[in-house]
Parts: structure tokens; C-alpha cells; sequence
């Protein structure tokens, strides 16, 4: 046999790569938490762009899928779509909206093409068929330009609930929970209690400092509170990697000493950057999502 070598070495590699390699890497863009379950995870360099580092997941039955959140833009959704299928051909039955901001409904009505019925809380609902199509006008507020959100339409959730729903998708048990109001008047996560896995949207965000301009922090807590009595040991928060409960314990932590200094300082100064460099050299270091220190001063904290 010929031995390859110098040159045809790289050729050899740059073939295998684009033959073999762009289908296997297809498939690793969402990672596989357990079987039939799949989520992207630890996104860096949040942007605008990739859906500011939001997670979207699937859970996949014997006779059909369902998606946990749509990411930011017709285009972000059509990317989800393409990494689903590089999984999974069966049909897209729900879509589960985990709260009604833009990085995780925006990409809603690629999939209400493929007949996918949405679900969220009462309350979310609401909340996006109020401010959807006013956050949809300004999306360059938001860093995002009309190529960005070319094609994106706001699709409203189809089905929605108070307290609890239960999704039957035969083989798979899915339970979608409200806490009170955490980071929205109406985010829910989605449980899966035989697979300990629970899909906690922006209640969590891990390496990510949070966005509290619509929360509660007392209720928040509480909801925190309630997955630390849950059966689980896999969580996927809105915003970063695979988790688990000392995540949760460092996400409460965080959320009182924001509010605490936060509170301290607003009582003293309207200046909302002071507050926030304040603020962020008292915080434990996240890597991504610093400049959300500042929305929430502005939203939350100081008189308007």
C-alpha cells in the first residue's frame, strides 16, 4: 500500500473532514443529555447573534418530539431545526416556551410551520402577545439587525395553563411546573422525573450573570427552593452549562447579594453605572452576560 504523505496527507484529512466530518459535527451541536434528550449547553461569547448564549432542547418519544424553547430569530430557529433532524426525522408534536422573552420564543414560528403546538404559562402568554410585536420593531435595541431577524414572525402559544400541564408523549413523562414568579410573572420548567433531568430556563443561569428586570427575587428564591426538594440530578439552565443543585444554591446566593447591595446602593446614588461597578465587584466572576448588571439597575432598581 501507497503511503500517504507531505501534501497528500493534508488533502487526505481535508477530505475526511468534509465527507464525514461536518455530518459528525452536525450531530454534536446539541449535546446529548440522556437518551432522547438532547439541549445546547455552555454556549461562549454570548451575542445577539447565537440567541445570547440561550439553551434550546428536544425531548424525543416514540411518536414525536418536543422542543424546549426557539432561540431568537427565524434563523437561529432554522439552525435548531437542522440540528434536530440531524438527530431525529420524527415529527415535531410541542413546542414548550420556558418564559416569553425574545432568545427564547423569537424562533416560535418556524416551528408552528411544522405544526408544532405551542405551550406556555397563562401568564407568559400574555406577556408575549403585549410586548412581542413592540420587541420585534425594536430589535435593533436589542443588538440585532434586520438580516438577524429576516423571515421572523411572533407566534403565540396555542395552549396555556396556571399550574401544572402533563405532556403524553407515550414513552417519555414530561411535566411542565409553575413556582410563582421567578424571572417572569410566568416561567415554568420542564421535568422529566424518570430521567431526574429538568430543562429550569432562565430560573437558572450558570456562568451567566441573570437578567432581573422582570423578576421577583423573593419569589425567585422560592423557586430555587422548590427544585432543591426535586428528584434531580441533571439541570439545564437558560443560560449556560449542564448543571446541577450547588448551581442552584450559588444562583439563590447570587440573587440576594445583588439585591441586598443593589438596594444599599440605589438608596444613595442615581447613577446607574456607579451602582453597577459597584455592584459587579461584589459579585462572585461570571464570564458572560456582565452588561445585564446595568439593564437591571436601570429596570429594577432606580427610581423612574
Amino acid at each position: 500500500m501507497k503511503r500517504l504523505t507531505g501534501f497528500r496527507v493534508l488533502i487526505f484529512v481535508f477530505i475526511v473532514f468534509f465527507v464525514f466530518g461536518q455530518k459528525a459535527f452536525a450531530a454534536e451541536k446539541l449535546t446529548k443529555i440522556a437518551d432522547g434528550v438532547y439541549s445546547y449547553v455552555d454556549t461562549k461569547n454570548s451575542s445577539p447573534q447565537n440567541s445570547e448564549g440561550a439553551n434550546a432542547g428536544i425531548i424525543i418519544g416514540r411518536d414525536g418530539i418536543v422542543v424546549i424553547d426557539t432561540l431568537i430569530s427565524a434563523k437561529e430557529a432554522r439552525r435548531f431545526i437542522r440540528d434536530i433532524r440531524a438527530i431525529s426525522k420524527k415529527p415535531v408534536k410541542y413546542v414548550v416556551n420556558t418564559h416569553y422573552h425574545l432568545d427564547h420564543t423569537f424562533g416560535n414560528s418556524e416551528f408552528s410551520k411544522l405544526g408544532a403546538v405551542i405551550i406556555s404559562h397563562i401568564n407568559d402568554s400574555n406577556n408575549l402577545k403585549a410586548q412581542g410585536e413592540i420587541a420585534l420593531k425594536n430589535a435593533k435595541n436589542y443588538g440585532l439587525s434586520k438580516e438577524d431577524m429576516k423571515g421572523t414572525k411572533i407566534a403565540y402559544p396555542a395552549l396555556s395553563f396556571n399550574d401544572r400541564l402533563e405532556i403524553a408523549l407515550s414513552d417519555q413523562r414530561i411535566e411542565l411546573i409553575y413556582t410563582g414568579h421567578s424571572h417572569t410573572d410566568g416561567s415554568i420548567m420542564v421535568y422529566l422525573p424518570d430521567k431526574k433531568i429538568l430543562f429550569a430556563g432562565d430560573i437558572l443561569f450558570t456562568d451567566y450573570h441573570p437578567f432581573i428586570g422582570d423578576g421577583s427575587t423573593e419569589e425567585w428564591g422560592k423557586a430555587l427552593d422548590h427544585i432543591m426538594t426535586m428528584d434531580v440530578e441533571k439541570i439545564i439552565p437558560g443560560h449556560g452549562p449542564l448543571s446541577n443543585k450547588k448551581d442552584i444554591q450559588d444562583m439563590k446566593a447570587y440573587l440576594i447579594a445583588f439585591d441586598r447591595k443593589a438596594k444599599e446602593l440605589a438608596a444613595k446614588s442615581n447613577d446607574a453605572e456607579y451602582i453597577a461597578s459597584e455592584i459587579k465587584k461584589s459579585l462572585p466572576p461570571r464570564p458572560e452576560g456582565a452588561g445585564l448588571i446595568l439593564w437591571n439597575i436601570q429596570m429594577k432598581y432606580l427610581k423612574k
